[in-house]
């Protein structure tokens, strides 16, 4: 973690620009700006706040920079306002993992502002995304909540649910649950199940994980097979559930969740499965 300085300010660069809940962006355009820092004179006074995100790891070929309003609006002619959720699904898919770690860079620095130990301000760290209490030393690193997430399958359909965020829209969804202190992440996923649509699965198979910033998820993806028993709704979680046949799926998360991902290829190979 870097602080914008001269030789940087020179640099074009991707600015994520935070106010209040919303992302500041082009007029007309759902996607950060770059641009150098000259060009961005209505923020300017926030010079001091603003942080280059260590993106060395990350598929970008411009530094990433970051730096929240807090509850300034902007209203600058040729500056529109979106939401993060709009953006994320508007930006290049090379661009997510930055625009994932930015967007949980402020919220953590939002919820750290104070040491959670002696309640003193806490100060950022410039070489680690980090915060340490200026009066007990106290550090603190963002918070990262594993959560798994479950596609099962019974022959040639797909187990699917709507929760209740989506209740007012006609998304379904793979099995998904916060992992609790105590348990290894295939437990999880064996509790979530039964918790939420009350059926036991067999031959639990990995698939892969990704960062979900909203607002710290670490989701881990597991493949399950159907073992026994009827689908039971947790009616404080999910709304309906029902088996789905893979060549009539209703409306399905996006490619960019790893939700979309995994039953993607959860079709494909159980179509494959077929034809061979």
């Amino acid at each position: 973690m870097l602080e914008l300085t001269k030789s940087s300010a020179a640099q074009a660069g991707l600015w994520l620009i935070v106010s209040r809940d919303q992302i500041i962006v082009p007029a007309g355009e759902a996607t950060m700006p770059k641009l150098e820092w000259q060009s961005l004179h209505f923020i300017h006074h926030y010079k001091d706040q603003v942080r280059q995100l260590n993106a060395a790891d990350l598929p970008l070929d411009v530094p990433l920079y970051v730096v929240d309003l807090g509850a300034e609006q902007i209203t600058e002619p040729g500056w529109d306002s979106v939401s993060f959720r709009q953006l994320l699904v508007s930006e290049e898919r090379v661009a997510y993992e930055a625009l994932a770690r930015a967007w949980q860079y402020v919220h953590f620095m939002r919820t750290h502002r104070f040491c959670g130990q002696c309640g003193s301000p806490t100060q950022a760290i410039d070489w680690e995304m980090a915060v340490q209490c200026r009066q007990c030393g106290h550090r603190c690193y963002p918070r990262v909540s594993p959560c798994t997430i479950v596609a099962i399958y019974r022959g040639e359909e797909i187990l699917l649910a709507r929760s209740v965020r989506h209740r007012n829209s006609d998304m379904y969804s793979i099995i998904a649950g916060f992992v609790e202190s105590g348990e290894s992440v295939e437990q999880a996923t064996h509790r979530e199940i039964l918790e939420e649509v009350g059926v036991r699965v067999k031959n639990l198979e990995y698939y892969g994980s990704q960062a979900w910033p909203f607002p710290h998820s670490l989701m881990m993806g597991y493949f399950a097979e159907y073992d026994s028993g009827d689908i039971v709704i947790d009616e404080k979680e999910i709304v309906e559930a029902d088996w789905y046949h893979i060549d009539n799926l209703p409306t399905t998360p996006p490619t960019l969740s790893i939700a979309g991902k995994m039953v993607n290829t959860l079709v494909e190979r159980l179509k494959a499965q077929r034809s061979s």
